[in-house]
């Protein structure tokens, strides 16, 4: 009996081994190379955009190496033309179909890659005329705001500038009537009716102001504080910004109607007087979380609607007024100055310092400066110092608006690179893994010289926010071109597809990457290895970025360092090190630290 199980064993063994060299003697090999071309061709007809990102990321890969002699270039150059002739022709169908927001894009990718056509350098065309759809359709925001840019790229001619004068005169928007009146004075236009240079040339009091202003209350129901059951409520204010019912506040006020992680009811409702006035019900039309902002919708029509067409760049020193509801006190003004400008406070840019009274309930209103123009959105203040508030500058909220006005959480381009600035410019200190910089091969140490084939130049200190500021116009699964620069005077270009840019950018590689390599964009300390013992490798500090958590920590180069544990605690958006270090200036003493940091760095592109 058991010679024949034996038997029977041996020939399962026998036959399922012959099947298995069957199967493998049927699947050809295939390299990764191979693999990868697959893969190029696969995406070249429908997402000709992801498919050239791979072909250069191709190129990274194999160009230089052994492999290359065993690689078809010819292959890849043609599958990059076939590529690069389909993007044409989504561009040209976006045109053919009006998607003008779609071939500006495209277009901008094209520029990057060196494609040149018909279309190209039409970009300032393609806003005007995206801007004139969206007053066809009633989208006087989105009109506007499109018109100004295009403006920017390209004057305005005398009959659109009339076109958007007698619009903003309809839509009652005192400042963007006085900016299109001064469009067509410079193209020369001629008899402009009388009735819209009058209004046009006038000017909003305060007074007017604050009748576009509302408070915003966000009701949780109830939570336990002490022992005790007390109202869970997010109080803050917004001002309309469209006569459809638009109103722009903070996102830290309206987390709870969006924030997938939120536990528990949340409505939202806003009140145009004091705290026996009606609620009126709103809902959030879109959010961008990385600029606190978020633009929200209600049923009803306002007295006033601020105008965003100014860019008002203040200078330090200039009056300006915030306009809110502090304590839920509806229609409150206080004075102050700009106390500063540049702040790195946020996620991207940089923001407004003011000494204006900001309290509770006053974040989302609008800032306005002596002349009656919008400066910006409050958005906080320091709680522990009094007459130190900040607001989201006037530049930043137009350009965020377009992508909150689509609707949903606003998406930002993300190259996965931290920087600091120093005297030569933007360095490149950490490549975060999976991101598009790493797939790219961006080098560490490398210095950011141009994005998009442009120079970008700032005042000591505002390099970074600068680059931040060139890249946000662009869209996630765009094209862009990188050049840098080492210190030996090595150059490259890089030409990549952003992706969409995390809440938390620093949180995936902080989960994913060497502890040691986090050092640097987290806590500002680039360490060297140093081998100590067999099984306790020890760290050197190669060199302190200043201004950073190390910085502040006292810790100097040269300095011996041991790591500990690493802790993430997503929730609150913080990571905390554990590290030992023997501090030169303090005779090598042995001092335990726990250093803790955010996770939303400022200094992420």
């Amino acid at each position: 009996m058991k010679k024949i199980t034996i038997a029977i064993i041996l020939t399962v063994l026998i036959i399922g081994c012959e099947s298995l060299n069957n199967t493998v003697e049927e699947r050809p090999f295939r390299t990764t190379s191979a693999i990868r071309i697959s893969d190029i061709e696969r995406l070249i007809e429908d997402r000709p955009v992801v498919a050239l990102n791979l072909i250069y990321t191709y190129k990274e890969i194999y160009s230089g190496t052994e492999e290359e002699r065993a690689v078809d270039w010819q292959r890849i150059a043609e599958l990059e033309r076939q590529a690069s002739a389909n993007l044409v022709s989504l561009q040209q169908r976006a045109i053919d179909e009006q998607r003008w927001d779609d071939a500006i894009s495209i277009g901008r990718s094209l520029a990057n890659i060196g494609v040149r056509n018909a279309n190209t350098g039409r970009e300032g065309a393609f806003t005007l005329l995206y801007a004139k759809k969206k007053l066809e359709e009633g989208d006087n925001l989105s009109a506007f705001l499109a018109a100004v840019k295009a403006h920017e790229m390209q004057p305005l001619d005398a009959q659109s500038a009339l076109l958007f004068l007698e619009k903003a005169v309809q839509a009652r928007q005192r400042r963007s009537s006085a900016f299109f009146l001064a469009a067509a004075q410079a193209a020369g236009a001629r008899n402009i009716p009388a009735a819209l240079r009058e209004y046009a040339s006038g000017r909003d009091t305060f007074s007017n102001m604050v009748n576009g202003v509302a408070t915003v209350i966000v009701d949780m129901g109830y939570r336990s504080e002490r022992g005790m059951i007390v109202p869970d409520r997010s109080l803050g204010s917004a001002f309309f910004v469209d006569s459809s019912g638009l109103l722009i506040t903070n996102y830290h006020v309206i987390a709870s109607e969006v924030d997938p992680k939120h536990r528990g009811p949340s409505r939202m409702f806003i009140r145009m007087g004091d705290a026996s006035s009606p609620r009126i019900p709103a809902r959030v039309v879109g959010w961008d979380k990385a600029l606190d902002l978020a633009l929200i919708k209600t049923e009803i029509e306002t007295d006033y609607v601020f105008s965003l067409v100014d860019r008002v760049i203040p200078r330090v020193g200039d009056s300006v007024l915030a306009i809110g509801s502090p304590g839920g006190l509806q229609r409150t003004v206080t004075s102050g100055i700009v106390s500063a400008l540049g702040r790195r406070f946020m996620q991207i840019g940089d923001v407004i310092q003011i000494d204006a009274a900001v309290n509770p309930g006053n974040s989302g209103g609008p800032l306005i400066d002596s002349e009656g123009r919008f400066v910006g959105v409050i958005f906080a203040g320091i709680p522990q110092y009094q007459g130190i508030n900040f607001a989201v500058p006037a530049e930043m909220v137009a350009a965020a608006l377009p992508a909150m006005i689509k609707g949903g959480r606003a998406q930002r381009p993300w190259l996965g690179l931290t920087l600091c600035e120093t005297l030569t410019g933007a360095e490149i200190i950490y490549t975060a893994p999976n991101t598009p910089a790493f797939s790219h091969r961006i080098r560490e140490g490398f210095f950011i010289k141009s994005i998009n084939g442009k120079a970008v130049t700032a005042p000591q200190g505002g390099i970074i926010s600068a680059m931040q500021k060139a890249l946000f116009l662009c869209g996630p699964n765009e094209l862009i071109a990188i050049e840098t620069a080492g210190s030996d005077g090595e150059t490259k270009r890089s030409v990549m597809m952003t992706t969409a840019r995390p809440d938390l950018p620093l949180l995936e590689a902080a989960r994913i990457d060497r502890r040691e390599r986090m050092a640097a964009p987290l806590f500002g300390m680039i360490l060297m290895p140093v081998q100590t013992s067999l099984f306790s490798p020890g760290f050197r500090v190669d060199r302190v970025i200043r201004g950073s958590i190390a910085d502040e920590a006292g810790i100097s180069e040269n300095d011996p360092v041991s790591l500990g544990r690493l802790r993430i605690m997503e929730p609150e958006g913080i990571a905390v090190l554990e590290i030992s270090v023997k501090k030169r200036r303090m005779g090598y003493l042995d001092t335990n630290m726990m250093l803790p940091v955010w996770l939303d760095s400022p200094n992420t592109l």
